[in-house]
């Protein structure tokens, strides 16, 4: 009897043993897939960070363009005042601004103002075709061009797939971009404050943006021919809004692409005309 109880016993604990010896290989090969997983993590996330340092640094330099253009064209403005513009461009403003609206008209308090907005309004006309108007915003900042595209036209809810009802835009906005060899183009993305949904393919709203931009800059070099060194694509996520992010019509608004233009001073006149 004594004999059969010390062999349950030293068979319990060899059991036990081999239990525990289990546990702590299972509870080994955890710990290293976690290791393993957060040392990719480390690296996906260092990979990242390079990616947006190299947007910035991009995006600064493209900054420092459009101040350089500000500063030469405004000081060719001073100098010249009326006479920096042919007669035929005088023309062509007073052209269009005879058709346009007599209160934003009214607005314009110099000949710069009346300038940029001859420009926005033949601009608008010739690249929206097929867009609301609302969808297109244009405005114009000592000749730096600034055109916003509300998300609805350009992307469906939460993608960066680029819509087939923005392709007469980018077609006209090729035509723009391709008219002038050294014209530059930025393609901003910018998102609202909502955050993706848990467990989206698309990380969180830097992502976002960047693929939005990304998306429309590859379709202007493939599709559309533009030369893949006038432009940048960079991606602003929520933090610089139009208004607050406080209802879903202020988000909407907040949901854009800005395309910024630097053309030089003449090519910038030769948008007066409408085609």
């Amino acid at each position: 009897m004594k004999r059969a109880i010390t062999v349950t016993v030293l068979a319990a604990t060899m059991l036990s043993s081999c239990v525990s010896k289990k546990k702590y290989i299972a509870l080994e090969s955890e710990l290293n897939d976690t290791r393993s997983t957060l040392q990719k993590t480390q690296v996906e996330k260092e990979e990242i960070e390079e990616k947006y340092a190299r947007i910035e640094e991009r995006v600064a330099d493209y900054n420092s363009k459009i101040n350089s253009l500000r500063e030469e064209n405004d000081s060719k403005m001073e100098m010249n005042d009326l006479t920096v513009m042919s007669n035929n461009n005088k023309d062509k403003m007073r052209a269009t601004i005879a058709k346009m609206d007599p209160e934003k008209v009214a607005q314009a308090e110099t000949l710069e103002d009346s300038i940029n907005l001859a420009v926005s309004h033949n601009l608008k006309n010739n690249i929206s075709e097929g867009a609301d108007d609302e969808d297109i915003d244009i405005t114009v900042d000592e000749t730096v061009v600034m055109i916003n595209v509300s998300d609805k036209l350009l992307f469906g809810s939460g993608s960066y797939r680029v819509s087939n009802n923005a392709q007469p835009l980018l077609k006209k906005l090729a035509e723009v971009i391709n008219s002038e060899p050294a014209m530059e183009v930025m393609i901003e993305g910018h998102t609202d404050d909502r955050t993706m949904v848990e467990g989206s393919y698309i990380q969180d709203n830097w992502d976002l943006s960047v693929r939005r931009a990304t998306s429309i800059v590859r379709l202007l070099q493939d599709k559309y021919d533009v030369a893949p060194e006038k432009l940048i694509a960079a991606g602003r996520s929520s933090y610089q809004p139009l208004v607050d992010n406080t209802n879903n019509e202020n988000r909407a608004k907040n949901r854009r692409t800005r395309i910024v233009i630097i053309p030089n001073l003449d090519k910038f006149f030769a948008m007066l005309e409408s085609e």
